[in-house]
């Protein structure tokens, strides 16, 4: 079969990291063409990847090119608009998180896909390890029993000259602080996990660095199954670590990592009476991938191949989404905040600060 033409459109650093994982696929994809309004970036992309055509403008590179698939790279301010044009191109998306800056944008994304016929897919790739995929299963084959509580914690830390970027650390152009921009690979691993949620109590503040955002948040999270999450999204942690925790009635299984996780980074500990059986299906289930860029992209491309979602749809990613929305939702109205409230009535639903943050 011929390989996926596949183009880039932003050649940072994130853009390198997709480059080198679609590099791992082989004859799977092609990589056609890149975009950037950088000409110096953008030739030492090219040159560096061995990407034949290079564009200033994502029109161009649409009708010269034909990509079947577009990554989207650029910093999340332009997300929106640039995925909107390669859906009215018919040419399917992944966009790097977060997809949008908001859950307006996000739905316009969702009306283009039913309109144009392409699919818009975002980048979450702690999906796809095999640790999560191994959870993920022996939860619905009822081995680990009910999930009763949870432990989400992004714990980083960025020093004030990251903030000192011209776009970061802004609402219209991050769309948010940690919570919206590096906590929310954690938060879509807790909602893959554990499903829909409820209700979310929140506090969000600007404890120590100098922004129009947040660099901390905390939040209490209900969620539809009955289970409980403690979610903690910071920039200012000198230890840095990424953290889950899922107590089950039959089992607690941890993930301690920061960027990635392997298999070696999982712990499960189950609950004496049920020991035999859950090591044992846990010792028997998906192994071998890491968290990785790679992961997901086979997934897309084999999705593409088979002319089914690929994923995480868009329906997938506004669950998480509309999580963010939540948090910052209830920490600026300072009151429990409901899914059903982040509608197109809500000060919300096009701006994750609402009216205003009040800090």
């Amino acid at each position: 079969m011929e390989p996926i033409r596949v183009a880039v459109v932003g050649t940072g650093n994130i853009a390198r990291l997709h480059a080198e994982a679609l590099r791992q696929l082989g004859e799977e994809v092609r990589l056609v063409g890149a975009v950037d309004t950088d000409p110096g970036r953008l030739s030492a992309f090219c040159d560096r990847h061995d990407v034949p055509a290079r564009h200033s403008d994502l029109a161009s590179l649409l009708e010269k090119e034909r990509p079947e698939l577009v990554h989207v790279c650029t910093p999340p301010g332009s997300h929106h608009e640039l995925a909107l044009g390669c859906l009215r191109a018919g040419a399917n998306v992944l966009v790097e998180k977060p997809p949008t800056l908001n859950l307006g944008q996000l739905d316009e994304l969702a009306e283009a896909e039913q309109r144009y016929g392409a699919t818009l897919s975002t980048v979450f790739q702690h999906r796809f390890g095999t640790g999560a995929l191994r959870l993920r299963a022996l939860l619905d084959a009822g081995v680990l029993g009910r999930p009763m509580m949870a432990v989400c914690h992004t714990t980083w830390f960025r020093p004030q000259s990251y903030f000192d970027v011209e776009w970061r650390g802004r609402w219209d152009t991050e769309g948010g602080g940690p919570t919206m921009g590096h906590g929310i690979h954690q938060m879509d691993l807790l909602c893959a996990i554990l499903g829909d949620w409820a209700e979310v109590s929140a506090l969000a503040r600007q404890q120590a660095r100098r922004s129009e955002t947040e660099d901390l948040s905390m939040a209490h999270v209900s969620f539809a199954n009955g289970a409980v999450a403690s979610v903690v999204n910071s920039l200012l942690s000198i230890r840095e670590e990424s953290y889950l925790r899922f107590d089950f009635e039959r089992a607690t299984v941890e993930l301690t990592h920061l960027y990635g996780y392997g298999d070696d980074d999982w712990r499960i500990t189950p609950a004496p009476e049920y020991s035999e059986e859950v090591l044992a299906a846990w010792r028997t289930g998906a192994a071998g991938v890491r968290s990785g860029h790679r992961a997901q992209f086979a997934e897309v491309v084999r999705s593409l191949r088979a002319g089914t979602p690929p994923p995480v749809t868009s329906a997938e990613t506004r669950r998480t989404m509309r999580l963010v929305a939540g948090v910052y939702a209830s920490a600026f109205a300072r009151r429990p905040v409901r899914p059903d409230e982040l509608g197109e009535d809500s000060p919300f639903y096009r701006r994750m600060q609402g009216d205003r943050p009040r800090w």
